[in-house]
C-alpha cells in the first residue's frame, strides 16, 4: 500500500530485495485508496456518470508494482511471470481504462528502464500488449495501434476529451497525425491552434500532410 501511495504522489517506488506477495488485505486497501482517488480525478472529467472499476484499478496496480520489482529480482521468476503480470480478466470499457489508468499511465516508463538493461527481456513484450490494450495509458509511448478502430474507440465524448487531451499533452504526433484524431484535434483548437501546437501539421485521409 506504501509503495502505491509513494508512486502515485512522488513517482517514486520501493524496491525490496526479494518479491513480495500482495495479500487479500492489501488489495482491498488498494482498492478502497484508488475508488478516492478515480473520484478526485473524475472532478476533472467533467461527468457524474464515471465510477471506478475496482477490479481494474487492483489489477493494474498489482501489475505495476510487480514489473517494478521484476525490474531489479529475475531470481527464479521466468516461470511466474505471467502469473505475476497477468493480462485483464474483466471487461474492457472507460470505466476499467481510466481505473486502470491510474496505474498503467506509470507503465511506460518500467518498459523504458526494462529496455535499457534488455532489450529481449520477454517481460516488455508482456508489459507493451497491456499497454496496447489500455492504449490510453501508453499515449506518447511507440505502440503498434494499426488495429484500433478509432471511430469505435473513441465515440464516448469524456473518454474523446481525456484522448485528445493527453495525446496534446505528451506531445504524441504519431497520434496527432492519425487522420481521424487529427481531425478532431484540429476542430478542438480552432483559431487557436498555433497556441496549442503550432508545429502539428494538419493531416487529409486523401491527401496526407497539408
Amino acid at each position: 500500500m506504501d509503495t502505491i501511495f509513494l508512486l502515485r504522489k512522488n513517482e517514486c517506488i520501493t524496491l525490496f530485495s526479494n518479491l513480495q506477495e500482495i495479500s487479500s488485505k492489501e488489495e482491498s486497501e488498494v482498492g478502497d485508496y484508488f475508488e478516492a482517488e478515480f473520484e478526485k480525478e473524475r472532478l476533472e472529467f467533467l461527468s457524474d456518470q464515471l465510477t471506478c472499476n475496482k477490479e481494474a484499478a487492483v489489477w493494474a496496480a498489482k501489475v505495476l508494482y510487480h514489473s517494478a520489482q521484476l525490474y531489479l529480482i529475475r531470481e527464479n521468476t521466468g516461470k511466474n511471470i505471467d502469473k505475476l503480470v497477468p493480462g485483464f480478466k474483466g471487461k474492457r470499457d472507460i470505466y476499467s481504462i481510466l481505473s486502470a489508468d491510474l496505474s498503467l499511465r506509470f507503465l511506460p516508463q518500467i518498459i523504458l528502464s526494462l529496455n535499457a538493461v534488455d532489450p529481449e527481456d520477454p517481460l516488455i513484450i508482456i508489459l507493451e500488449n497491456i499497454l496496447t490494450e489500455f492504449h490510453y495509458s501508453g499515449i506518447g509511448y511507440d505502440l503498434d495501434l494499426k488495429t484500433v478502430n478509432w471511430e469505435a474507440e473513441l465515440k464516448d465524448p469524456t473518454y474523446r476529451k481525456l484522448y485528445l487531451e493527453r495525446i496534446v499533452e505528451k506531445k504524441d504526433y504519431r497520434l496527432a497525425e492519425t487522420p481521424l484524431i487529427n481531425k478532431l484535434l484540429i476542430a478542438e483548437f480552432g483559431m487557436h491552434k498555433d497556441a496549442f501546437w503550432r508545429e502539428l501539421k494538419t493531416i487529409t485521409e486523401e491527401h496526407g500532410n497539408l
